[in-house]
């Protein structure tokens, strides 16, 4: 029977390959047969889009399984499932950028991965994962500059600041993290805190003396308040 859902699975036929080894689960529980039959239904469910079915069934793999060899896959799945979630339909067809939306699955996805390596940093999946993680982190970051670039649109300057410092403070190597500096700079020359404006304003330059930001920064500052152009 499992042999039958790996021949559906290899040739696109997930609903009937879903239906024999969710029998072959049963019918051989408590077998390593088993565990295989759980993850391929996780992966199964996944590929089907039922992401909420393919998260219960991974999630209860793990918490059944803590010894099984096949845990650091299962792992990278509960990564791989809400990274993709993160990264999926809507971005491509909505033209959202991937910065712009909620990002829990993103977080959620890091986690998984976070995990995959440090129980399994010899996983054949664990560089998939650090490449993954890599991306995460400057998503995360984005999504936070994002946010903070929203508040001091609308003169919310102190929850832009306090936003932008999160971005300096938890995802320092992320790209984000110049512009992050520069709203930090506006918005605290907006709130009339000039020590902390010339704080941000010297670690925008130090670590980025070319920036585009940093051009701006001193530009914006130098001109009258009368010229326009």
């Amino acid at each position: 029977m499992y042999d039958d859902a790996k021949a559906d699975i290899d040739s696109g036929g997930y609903e009937r390959a879903i239906k024999a080894l969710q029998r072959v689960e049963g019918l051989s529980a408590g077998t390593v047969l088993s565990q295989q039959a759980q993850l391929d239904l996780a992966y199964l469910y996944w590929k089907t889009d039922e992401k909420a079915q393919a998260l219960s069934t991974v999630e209860r793999f793990i918490k059944l399984n803590p010894s099984s060899p096949g845990l650091d896959y299962a792992l990278f799945l509960r990564g791989v499932i809400n990274f993709n979630e993160n990264t999926g339909f809507l971005t491509r067809f909505s033209g959202q950028d991937l910065s712009e939306r909620d990002q829990r699955a993103a977080r959620d996805a890091y986690e998984a991965f976070k995990q995959l390596i440090e129980q399994f940093p010899n996983s054949k999946y664990s560089d998939d994962a650090r490449s993954r993680m890599a991306y995460i982190v400057n998503s995360l970051a984005a999504y936070e500059v994002h946010v903070a670039r929203y508040y001091y649109n609308r003169g919310a300057y102190l929850a832009a600041a306090n936003r932008a410092q999160l971005t300096v403070t938890e995802f320092q190597r992320a790209p984000a993290t110049e512009e992050a500096l520069f709203i930090m700079v506006q918005c605290y020359d907006k709130l009339d805190l000039p020590k902390l404006r010339d704080d941000a304003d010297r670690v925008l330059r130090l670590n980025y003396p070319n920036s585009r930001f940093t051009a701006e920064a001193l530009a914006a500052r130098a001109k009258p308040w009368w010229k326009l152009f």
